[in-house]
């Protein structure tokens, strides 16, 4: 049984929402709150997996009550209702917030949103991990591009596209305009993945509100004794998701889909970061140990955490409602057979594209664990295309080499 609190100072909405999920009482345990605090003394008395509340309500409203929910009880997932007037509340509330709906909001549309974050919590079965990972307002970025970004933004000859390429480049500052563009509030009929298309449709003083008023973006900064290299980690994902979308077009993959790639190729270690940034004992001994001969990063974050990074890089982006084919790859692109989707996608190109690169930094010693899952690719039909695409890499190094 799933329990969600519905928060709204109108009684009629309470009402319909009542309706809406009489029919699913079986599953959900629902209870409604007339006010902040009326929620805030729900949630004292009883456990929640879900809270969603509307943006106006008189005394505490929908931002300070999901900021006060984010800091007493932070594994609970934070849905805000707002109406498309309220761009600046809408901006004040991403920190606090996991997703945006617009109102008047579609029933259908609401119950998928609370139903996609009830399952996504069966991926995190690690309560504090959960904890960590709900909690967080934003993803740091590498200090060169954070500060390229600032530079660039307070610039007077600052443009659309200089301020799009600085962002497309990184991984925090990717998961969280696409966060934001993605949300019922601007009312889009179909997912962005894109980056740049994402920052073109919020525009660039939005982008700028971002960064120098509401400081979603953050520069990393590394703790004593940590072995967790942004650096690499940036540069190994720029090229997972280069690859990633070159493996879908040379596939004859619509753009879409090819975008989706390049996006979750960008994004497929993000819980990597998530992990790094918030617990010490990762950044230190847990990646020292995963270097060792014969280990492997995920069985040791499994034994240490009870969790893996892309179980945690998977929530949270799922979490943030990016796009299922984009949470897949990332929750999947170390065991893709795991995965019910058996068909050609973005999992299929970041999971080759992330074992190709790993495969050309470390070269290809015999004791080695695979990268590529062969098993994989065969039951999809696509064994033979592995040399294909490995040539692919390939010819793509040497055209940066001669650039360079």
């Amino acid at each position: 049984m799933k329990h969600v609190l519905f928060v709204d100072d109108e009684q009629r909405i309470l009402d319909g929402l009542r309706r809406m999920f009489r029919p699913m009482r079986e599953e959900w345990h629902a209870v409604f709150a007339p006010s902040g605090q009326a929620a805030l003394d729900e949630l004292a008395k009883a456990h929640f997996d879900v809270v969603v509340t509307d943006m106006r309500m008189p005394g505490m409203d929908g931002v300070q009550l999901l900021s006060e929910v984010r800091k007493r009880y932070p594994s609970v997932v934070r849905i805000v209702l707002t109406g498309q007037s309220d761009r600046e509340t809408t901006l004040r509330s991403l920190g606090q917030t996991h997703q945006c709906l617009s109102k008047p909001c579609d029933p259908d549309e609401l119950k998928r949103t609370v139903m996609r974050a009830v399952a996504l919590r069966e991926l995190l079965v690690n309560e504090s991990i959960r904890s960590l990972v709900a909690g967080m307002q934003s993803l740091p970025s590498v200090p060169t591009i954070y500060n390229a970004l600032l530079s660039e933004i307070e610039s007077p000859k600052s443009s659309m596209e200089s301020v799009a390429n600085i962002i497309s480049q990184d991984i925090g500052m990717t998961g969280k305009v696409l966060q934001l563009v993605n949300s019922a509030f601007f009312g889009l009929p179909k997912a962005i993945t894109n980056p740049a298309q994402a920052i073109s449709l919020l525009g660039l003083d939005t982008v700028k509100a971002l960064v120098l008023g509401i400081h979603v973006f953050s520069a990393y900064r590394g703790a004593q004794g940590s072995h967790f290299q942004i650096e690499a980690l940036w540069k190994h994902s720029l090229a997972t998701g280069k690859l990633a979308r070159m493996i879908v077009e040379q596939e004859h993959g619509l753009p879409n889909v090819a975008d989706s790639a390049c996006t979750a190729g960008l994004l497929h270690d993000v819980g990597v970061m998530v992990l790094a940034a918030n617990i010490p004992e990762y950044a230190g001994d847990i990646l020292q140990s995963a270097k060792l001969p014969g280990t492997n990063l995920s069985d040791v974050e499994r034994e240490r955490l009870g969790a893996t990074h892309a179980e945690v890089g998977a929530y949270l982006l799922g979490l943030w409602g990016l796009g299922d084919s984009i949470v897949e790859a990332v929750a999947f692109h170390h065991a893709p057979t795991q995965c019910l989707n058996r068909t050609f996608g973005p999992l299929t190109a970041v999971h080759v594209a992330n074992g190709l690169v790993r495969e050309d930094l470390t070269g290809k010693e015999e004791s080695l664990p695979p990268r590529v899952n062969d098993d994989y690719l065969r039951a999809l039909g696509l064994a033979d295309r592995l040399p294909r695409w490995r040539e692919l890499y390939r010819r793509s190094l040497e055209m940066e080499v001669a650039h360079d």
